[in-house]
C-alpha cells in the first residue's frame, strides 16, 4: 500500500510538472443571447499547438481584466462583429457597416491593451487583427465593397467552408509570419470579412496583402514599440484570415502560427 501511495505521489508530481510546462493561452469570447462562448476551432488549434486553452468571458471590469491577464501566458483575440467606427477611430458609420456590439468592443480593447502592456504575446484573428488597429490608434475600412472600388477579390467567403482557402496573399519575406510558415512568401487563405485595416498603428507594419492590396496581416517588430501605448515588447501578430478553421479542418499548414504563439508564451 505504501509503495502504491508513493507511486501515486510521483505520478502526480510528474503530471503537475508537465502541466506547468504548458502555457495557458487565453481566448477572447463573444457574447450572444446571454452566453459567453467561442468557436471550438480556436480551442482545438491551441490544444494541437501544445497550449492550454482558457476561454475569457466578456467583461469591462478593469480589475477583473487585470486579474485575467495575470493568469494567462498568451492571448488569441477572435473574430466576430464590426467595430463602432465613431468611437474607435472617429468616422461616421457608412451604410455597409454591419452589427456592432459596444460591450464587446470595450472588452476586446481593454483586454488587448492590458495584455500588450504586460508583455503577453498576442495573436489577432480576423476581427482580432482589426482590433489591433482600433485599440492602438489605427483605423478600418468599414465596408470594403463600398469604400475600396479597386478591390476585386471576394473577401467574404461563403457559403463555402472555412476549412480551405479561396484567395491568395503575398507575405513579406523575413517577416514573423513568413518565418513561422517556413519562409513562405505566399499562401492561399480563407476569407470571412468585409472590413479590414486601413491605417496601421504606429509601431506596426503590414506583412501580407491580398492581390487587390487589402491588408491581410500585420505585426510589430521586436525592436520597436507601439507609439503612445504601454508595450511590454512581446510578439504581436494579426491575420485577417482564419487559420484556426483550416487547422481544425485537418489541414495543418497554418498550425505553426499557433505553435509560434505557444512558444512565445513559454
Amino acid at each position: 500500500m505504501k509503495r502504491c501511495f508513493m507511486l501515486a505521489v510521483v505520478l502526480l508530481y510528474a503530471a503537475c510538472g508537465l502541466f506547468a510546462k504548458s502555457p495557458v493561452i487565453g481566448i477572447s469570447a463573444y457574447t450572444d443571447g446571454g452566453y459567453c462562448q467561442v468557436n471550438m476551432t480556436y480551442v482545438n488549434s491551441i490544444r494541437l499547438a501544445g497550449g492550454i486553452p482558457l476561454v475569457i468571458p466578456v467583461t469591462t471590469d478593469d480589475e477583473q481584466i487585470a486579474a485575467i491577464v495575470e493568469s494567462i501566458d498568451g492571448l488569441v483575440m477572435t473574430g466576430g462583429e464590426d467595430f463602432d467606427p465613431l468611437k474607435w477611430y472617429g468616422e461616421e458609420p457608412v451604410r455597409g457597416l454591419g452589427e456592432v456590439v459596444p460591450v464587446r468592443d470595450e472588452f476586446d480593447v481593454k483586454l488587448v491593451r492590458a495584455a500588450v502592456a504586460k508583455g503577453i504575446p498576442v495573436l489577432g484573428i480576423c476581427r482580432g487583427e482589426q482590433l489591433l488597429a482600433c485599440a492602438f490608434g489605427g483605423s478600418l475600412w468599414q465596408d470594403i465593397p463600398s469604400q475600396v472600388p479597386t478591390s476585386f477579390v471576394k473577401h467574404r467567403q461563403g457559403p463555402t467552408s472555412g476549412a480551405f482557402g479561396t484567395h491568395s496573399i503575398a507575405i513579406e519575406k523575413g517577416s514573423t509570419l513568413s518565418r513561422v510558415l517556413g519562409d513562405r512568401t505566399s499562401a492561399v487563405v480563407n476569407s470571412f470579412h468585409h472590413q479590414a485595416i486601413k491605417d496601421v498603428p504606429k509601431g506596426m507594419r503590414v506583412v501580407a496583402r491580398s492581390a487587390d492590396g487589402i491588408i491581410e496581416a500585420v505585426e510589430r517588430e521586436r525592436d520597436s514599440r507601439l507609439q503612445g501605448y504601454a508595450d511590454g515588447g512581446a510578439m504581436i501578430l494579426g491575420v485577417q484570415f482564419h487559420p484556426e478553421a483550416i487547422t481544425n479542418g485537418g489541414n495543418l499548414e497554418f498550425l505553426p502560427i499557433f505553435e509560434a504563439l505557444v512558444a512565445e508564451a513559454e
